[in-house]
């Protein structure tokens, strides 16, 4: 009833949207404008409010024989200020044995919540800007590098060769990703892998990842845990978050979602969202938000609710 869908295509994340306009036989447009009001009560009566466009994303989508590619221009720099920006920008080279080469700019194959706005269905992510893997919107979450991937009916596998976007090259390693899909289970999609950050001077870490979709009827299920590493014996973050997400009618949805994460080896902060959305026509659709997050520490000074009311239009 939605345009709003949690990520489980196979293709590992490297391509856009299925609804999209046809310019000719080898160019197809799609995109979204994603704006919000958000106010924050902090417990230490410090709130904050705003209201603004958050994102506007505009993607080409081309498609030449066995070559496809994808060019996404973002009003959202990596850093998060304002600005144009090529979030994403590469092409795949498919054979007829179900092969495929995918050289660019991209984002990650791994991480439940790893879409633009359009393809979330909360204001929010689980895990705040403390940890959320492979978010497209922020500079962790794209990378340039080389993907080889392989697929089958109900099977794909990926193993990306790649840097940070926009870094100089260096004398360290390459960062590699190794990603997994399994859709054999009707209504069922599982994703994993495992993520290996070689840093620099010796600072690595390493990342699992491991998430799971489950429709039935009109609800959809969905659960991640995340386990990352550093170098450091006391260093190391995890996370999970558990969600269900309830069709009403064709218009009218609501998403409940419970996270935990790890700010440090010591502190876990929780997170719990109340996400009803409405779908005003088959482009736009709205979200009111309600949050509630517990920083873990000592001290209150951290927490705070969050109410927020989200736009979102997609073409």
């Amino acid at each position: 009833m939605k345009n709003k869908i949690i990520a489980t295509l196979v293709a590992f994340g490297l391509v856009g949207s299925a609804s999209a306009i046809e310019i000719n036989d080898n160019l197809s447009i799609n995109g979204h404008i994603d704006s919000s009001y958000q106010k924050r009560d902090i417990a230490t009566d410090s709130n904050t409010e705003g209201l603004g466009i958050d994102e506007v994303e505009l993607n080409f989508l081309l498609n030449v024989g066995s070559v496809s590619g994808q060019v996404s221009v973002d009003s959202q720099e990596l850093g998060g200020a304002d600005g144009l920006n090529i979030e994403q920008a590469h092409f795949t080279y498919s054979l007829d044995n179900g092969v495929s080469f995918t050289l660019g700019r991209y984002g990650s194959a791994l991480g439940l919540e790893r879409e633009d706005p359009a393809g979330l269905y909360t204001f929010s992510r689980a895990y705040n800007d403390d940890y959320n893997f492979g978010d497209i919107d922020r500079a962790e979450g794209v990378v340039e590098g080389l993907t080889v991937a392989y697929s089958a009916e109900n099977f794909s596998i990926g193993i990306s060769f790649e840097e940070a976007a926009g870094a100089n090259l260096t004398d360290s390693d390459l960062n590699t990703e190794i990603a997994v899909s399994y859709t054999g289970i009707e209504n069922l999609v599982l994703n994993g892998g495992y993520f290996i950050d070689n840093g620099t001077a010796g600072a690595e870490r390493d990342v699992f990842g491991l998430n799971a979709t489950y429709t039935a009827g009109k609800a959809l299920f969905g659960a991640e845990y995340i386990s990352a590493s550093d170098d450091s014996p006391t260093a190391g973050e995890d996370a999970f978050l558990i969600m269900v997400d309830y069709d009403f009618s064709d218009k009218l949805g609501g998403a409940i979602r419970y996270s935990e994460w790890e700010t440090s080896s010591t502190v876990e902060a929780s997170k719990i969202t109340i996400a009803p959305n409405y779908a005003l026509t088959d482009s736009l659709g709205v979200i009111l938000e309600y949050s509630d997050v517990d920083s873990g520490a000592a001290t209150a000074a951290g927490d705070y609710d969050e109410i927020a009311l989200e736009l979102t239009y997609t073409y």
